[in-house]
């Protein structure tokens, strides 16, 4: 029997590897919207910026769950969720677009969100590649917001360096199965023209230097001149003056704008400016005051879990010469202790978040049970007992692992939610049985009679209680939320309620038959309440 139940529990710890969702919250599939977001190359102006949101529109439209879509082109869309950590509302340049997308309610669809958002997914990048973009599709996270579902810190002690890791790690996330979406924080260089005044000729014609400055930005940007008031206007109406747009893409324009000198006189700009070719500065990323490079990714394949695509890379990666040479370092749970020491990647994203639910949820597992033993050994006296009583808990694997397996689920926190109170529930059957099993030997029966009546007497109001905490879980097995809960009650306690009727009888008799063979050695008793 023993060995039994431990291929049992073995087969059922393996299905976790193979299992269709990972850690992945199934919340993320009931979502009435999703977003767009394109990256145009840099430099890229305004207008095309808007002409590709506007193809990616029309896509848009033509799907059936969608109602309608917002464009955002140079401009941030309205803070949401995801906003909060991957500071969308920051995006203001003319490359940079968004589009919110808009979903008919759940109840009037067939498919899902996230079916929705993987579906459409290769058109949108079809359409950004053609035009020289990157997109992402991005859905409302079912739990903490992160940068991305994948996210490789890179850390070294040269930005240069850590620049150049980035981009043979985004290299094998491109040619890693099912990662899309996939982007860093390297900047692309662009061309842009450093307007410096010749500050010894302005001074010889009597030009200040504010009066270029302010010329330039009126031209450029728009100046108000002066409000103008109307007798139905509530507010002024101010009046700007700028160069025509048509006559902002070249130098030309604005070199011929004059200013005036000291004796009146018009001078040109280009007497007074020099133009000086360079490039755009690049943004330094940090993290807790250290420089660092992410490259970003998701999943969108068969394997929703992002967990599944990290460690499908980690082969690739260690491979990778670090610039310095050697290899990069890998870091799961912490930064690097000396980041300037060597060139090492820290993974992050919901690999993060999956780490720390399920350590805390692991301790809080551990602290119940620790807590359980403290008290049934109270009860009964024993250092021996509770630990037969507390026997039948790993059954509940057995239960919960192939429940997930069969319905396709994600193993959820909110099924390890199920496995911690699922302890207390089977503590709760083991006790009856060895209560029933001391009164019945205290009153002069036979072990083994004893032991073969706990179960047959007991069994009964068990199954009775088993079955209505199931009944109980069945009304919130269609949530997206606590669906990982209810199949854990369910599978957990049908199955774990069968093996503790034969287990725990029979542990009970092969490690107390010795014991109480001998008359000095009464059947440890509970004690009552007080």
């Amino acid at each position: 029997m023993l060995i039994a139940v431990l291929l049992l529990i073995l087969f059922a710890v393996g299905l976790a590897g193979g299992a269709p969702g990972g850690a992945e919250d199934a919340a993320l599939r009931h979502k009435s919207e999703f977003q767009v977001v394109l990256d145009m190359p840099v430099g890229t102006p305004l207008e095309d910026t808007s002409r590709v949101l506007q193809e990616m529109g029309a896509h848009l439209a033509g799907v059936p769950e969608v109602t309608d879509y917002q464009t955002y082109a140079g401009t941030s869309a309205p803070i949401n969720f995801n906003g909060l950590v991957r500071q969308y509302y920051l995006r203001a340049q003319p490359e940079l677009g968004d589009l919110q997308v808009n979903l008919v309610d759940k109840a009037h669809r067939s498919r899902k969100s996230h079916e929705i958002a993987v579906a459409v997914r290769p058109a949108l990048v079809e359409i950004a590649r053609r035009h020289g973009g990157t997109v992402k599709v991005v859905e409302v996270p079912p739990g903490p917001p992160v940068l991305a579902p994948i996210v490789a810190e890179v850390y070294g002690p040269d930005y240069a360096g850590q620049q150049k890791a980035a981009q043979q790690l985004r290299a094998i996330f491109e040619q890693t199965r099912d990662i899309a979406d996939i982007d860093s924080t390297v900047e692309e260089t662009a061309p842009r023209l450093l307007l410096r005044i010749d500050r010894q000729k302005a001074a010889s014609l009597g030009v200040a230097q504010a009066e270029v400055v302010r010329t330039m930005r009126a031209a450029l940007a728009g100046e108000d001149v002066t409000p103008l008031h109307t007798g139905s206007a509530r507010y002024e109406i101010p009046v700007r003056i700028r160069l025509p747009a048509e006559k902002l893409a070249g130098l030309d324009s604005l070199m011929k704008l004059r200013v005036r000198a000291a004796d009146g006189t018009l001078v040109p700009m280009s007497e007074l400016v020099q133009a000086t070719p360079a490039e755009r500065e690049q943004t330094i990323y940090h993290k807790d005051l250290l420089p660092v490079v992410y490259v970003l990714g998701d999943m969108a394949g068969g394997l929703d879990s992002p967990l599944y695509g990290m460690f499908a890379m980690r082969d690739a990666i260690g491979r990778l010469a670090a610039p310095q040479g050697g290899s990069l370092g890998e870091y799961f749970v912490r930064q690097p202790d000396d980041p300037y020491a060597e060139y090492a990647i820290k993974w992050d994203g919901e690999w993060q978040v999956t780490f720390e639910t399920f350590r805390d949820m692991g301790l809080a597992y551990a602290v119940g049970l620790i807590l359980i033993y403290l008290l049934v050994v109270a009860q009964f006296r024993s250092y021996v007992v509770p630990l037969v009583i507390m026997a039948p808990i790993p059954l509940t694997v057995i239960g919960v692992m192939p429940g997930h397996a069969l319905l396709g689920a994600q193993f959820t926190a909110t099924s390890m939610i199920g496995m911690i109170a699922l302890a207390g529930i089977i503590v709760r059957n083991s006790i009856l049985l060895v209560d029933f099993i001391n009164l019945q030997v205290a009153q002069g029966m036979e072990l083994e009679r004893a032991v073969i009546d706990s179960a047959a007497t007991r069994a009964k109001p068990i199954v009775l209680t088993g079955l209505a905490a199931m009944i109980g879980a069945l009304f919130i097995l269609d949530d997206p939320i606590f669906n990982g809960l209810a199949i854990a009650l369910i599978f957990g306690i049908l199955v774990s309620t069968l093996l503790t009727l034969v287990v725990i009888p029979v542990l009970y008799y092969a490690v107390m038959r010795r014991k109480l063979a001998n008359p000095a050695n009464p059947a440890p008793q509970p004690q009552e309440a007080t």
